[in-house]
């Protein structure tokens, strides 16, 4: 099955919106807790945690593609 780049990226962007939206749903509590625990962290921590992030959906994007 083909599928354009932009048809790929909308559905990717429309997953993680949806994806990162049901946690503050349904434990809006724990979520704001979780957020203020964040912004007390320093820019190195921040910029670990990033790369930690994009190492893990490359990952996945390649583990996907590789046995797609």
């Amino acid at each position: 099955m083909e599928c354009s780049w932009s048809v790929a990226f909308g559905l990717a962007l429309g997953l993680m919106l949806l994806l990162e939206g049901v946690i503050p749903l349904l434990f809006p509590r724990r979520w704001r807790d979780t957020v203020n625990r964040i912004i007390q962290l320093s820019d190195g921590q921040i910029r670990f945690l990033g790369m930690i992030a994009l190492v893990c959906g490359l990952a996945i994007l390649v583990l996907v593609n590789f046995y797609s």
